[in-house]
């Protein structure tokens, strides 16, 4: 099974094909700087228009609807009017075997973590200290049933409609390496946080994989369920144990001695440890996985396949992505 497998009759990088390439590669760049633009714009337009009517504030749910109303009503839709100029090429479909499913879901965690420290580390040497999450803020602060709806439900099933079916139907014909990076770099500059930008990069890898095996959209929106579900609802769950020392316990801000005064008089803190054990086992697990199955992974020729240094340089370096990646790195500097 890890042998390569021809799908037609490749035609090679002639520059003819390059050329097209570029072009249709540069279309979905544009698609992505539409969605952005317009998501953005929305927001601050609506966001401007209802703030007299919150004058000490927006509730959390309102918050959510401000950024996921636009984005998924209004911005999702254009992109993809955008993104049809570009024809699709349906995935291989593959089944995915519960052992293999658990075993891509698990590798998610150790990915999570590793670039939440590398995220966090970065935001905290560049901004001297004085950065914050404001995605892990509005979490904590959301209702759960909020965060359920609107992180745990909608976005994993638009979000991968867009990344994972839209982007890579269009783009695999050129490579399924390209198309898989594609993904996943795009997904990443999507959130427009540096927080979340190599985390997020490393699931999308893992997201566009599982789709272009299996060619069911299925698997990365339930994957993409549980990562969010583990983050924005258990997670938050968990340290509303603590408390007032939740935000102290989230940014690393509470002593040696506070904590182990925690221990020593607040049962709530053993379930909180245990959940971090939990975690912690978990990415265990997922690094073994990615051990184990690393050579296991299968790539196939793709119709018009592209040398891999080639494809990268035609679908990251044309004119849409390169304003894209302006875009969104633009906004996070503005967001803060």
């Amino acid at each position: 099974m890890s042998e390569q497998m021809s799908q037609g009759n490749p035609q090679g990088a002639g520059p003819g094909n390059v050329f097209v390439a570029q072009r249709r590669f540069m279309v979905m760049g544009v698609g992505l700087c539409v969605m952005v633009a317009v998501w953005i714009g929305l927001n601050i337009l609506i966001s401007g228009a209802v703030a007299p009517y919150f004058p000490h504030g927006a509730p959390s749910w309102v918050l959510m609807l401000l950024s996921s109303g636009p984005l998924y009503l209004v911005a999702m839709p254009l992109a993809s009017t955008v993104f049809a100029r570009v024809p699709r090429l349906e995935t291989r479909r593959f089944a995915l075997g519960a052992r293999e499913f658990l075993a891509l879901l698990v590798a998610c965690f150790p990915i999570m973590m590793v670039g939440n420290m590398i995220g966090t580390g970065l935001s905290s040497l560049i901004s001297g200290g004085q950065s914050t999450n404001r995605v892990t803020e509005l979490v904590l602060h959301s209702s759960p049933w909020v965060n359920a709806l609107f992180v745990v439900v909608l976005a994993p099933i638009l979000e991968e409609w867009v990344f994972r079916k839209q982007l890579i139907d269009r783009t695999r014909r050129y490579g399924e390496r390209v198309s898989i990076l594609l993904s996943a770099f795009a997904f990443a500059l999507f959130h427009m946080n540096l927080y979340q930008f190599f985390y997020a990069f490393g699931l999308g890898l893992v997201f566009a994989y599982a789709y272009m095996r299996s060619g069911r959209l299925r698997y990365p929106i339930a994957m993409h369920m549980v990562i969010n579900a583990c983050g924005s609802v258990l997670a938050p769950a968990v340290l509303s144990l603590a408390g007032d020392s939740a935000g102290a316990l989230v940014g690393g801000s509470m002593s040696d001695a506070e904590l182990a005064r925690m221990a020593a008089t607040d049962p709530a803190f053993l379930l909180i440890g245990l959940y971090s054990l939990a975690m912690m086992a978990l990415s265990i697990a997922g690094f073994v996985a990615i051990v184990r199955h690393a050579r296991d992974l299968e790539f196939y020729t793709a119709p018009e396949e592209l040398p891999v240094w080639t494809g990268a340089r035609v679908a990251l370096l044309n004119p849409g992505m390169v304003v894209y990646v302006l875009l969104t790195v633009v906004l996070s500097v503005w967001a803060g």
